[in-house]
């Protein structure tokens, strides 16, 4: 009789994770597997030769071009991180330790404003804001802090940071606001009560537990910016362009759908090395002795 219920219990559990299993593997897995498939043919004229070959791959890591896509791509998505967890902790810290317990639902419920307009609107509006004669310039002129408006504000590496740091920002927020709730108010005061400051109980107590949620902050921003190809096109001009843009030109313009793929493939291996050495070097960080 246990073993027939325990067989009913495992049918149950199956059952209920098959249709994201599904869903995942036809919508994720299939995909990524017929782009690394692909990557491994060529391009004749408007035929694809099926012929393995590592050309594209060759191609790819030889021409100075790519290389240097996929390195600024690697350097703006960073920077944009970093831009985007260092102010989205210190919001999810106050609304975490110091907004009432009745309001920080609609603390939250701010937060998550930004996601009823269109991605492509709010980029439209940063570029708005930062033109030669946008908001900014057209501000700090009027208040006589500049006598000729600012050249580096957009199409270049910083306006796609600035772009992306505000389109991201909602994501990093929400990851560490849980960390930082599921923290025992007792551990707190259990070091306060010891003798430490204010400043070693965040640096020794607080940090390290809210270290999950800065993490998946960290992979949630970093991962899709590397890949971001419609803020460079519409705020990062020739110095703000990313291999995502080289992808979707492969593609959609020289019809190098196998040159293409393995510039995909090359970003997605790139990112992954990248995501698990933050990964690991801030879990050993904070698993440190003090």
């Amino acid at each position: 009789m246990a073993f027939w219920q325990s067989r009913s219990e495992t049918t149950k559990g199956y059952a209920t994770v098959a249709p994201p299993l599904l869903y995942a593997f036809f919508l994720l897995a299939v995909p990524l597997g017929a782009v690394l498939v692909l990557s491994f043919w060529s391009q004749e004229f408007q035929t694809i030769d099926r012929t393995f070959t590592l050309a594209n791959y060759r191609e790819a890591l030889s021409d100075p071009l790519y290389r240097l896509l996929l390195w600024r791509s690697v350097k703006i998505a960073g920077a944009t991180t970093i831009v985007t967890v260092l102010l989205a902790f210190p919001i999810a810290y106050f609304v975490s330790f110091h907004v009432p317990p009745h309001k920080k639902s609609l603390w939250i419920f701010l937060i998550t404003i930004p996601f009823w307009t269109s991605y492509l609107i709010r980029v439209f509006l940063w570029k708005v804001i930062l033109g030669y004669g946008g908001v900014l310039n057209s501000a700090l002129m009027g208040l006589g802090v500049i006598d000729e408006p600012m050249t580096f504000l957009l199409y270049n590496a910083n306006s796609v940071v600035i772009t992306l740091a505000h389109a991201f920002a909602p994501f990093a927020i929400l990851p560490i606001f849980v960390s930082l709730e599921k923290i025992d108010r007792s551990l707190l005061e259990a070091s306060r009560d010891l003798g430490e400051s204010t400043a070693m109980t965040f640096l020794r107590v607080t940090l390290p537990l809210a270290a999950p949620g800065v993490i998946a902050a960290i992979l949630i921003v970093f991962i899709p910016t590397v890949g971001d190809y419609v803020t460079p096109r519409l705020v990062g001009g020739p110095d703000g362009t990313m291999i995502a843009n080289m992808i979707q030109v492969q593609f959609l313009q020289l019809s190098n759908a196998p040159l293409g793929s393995a510039l995909a493939v090359l970003a997605m291996l790139t990112v992954t090395v990248v995501a698990l050495i933050v990964s690991l070097g801030i879990g050993r960080l904070v698993r440190a002795p003090k």
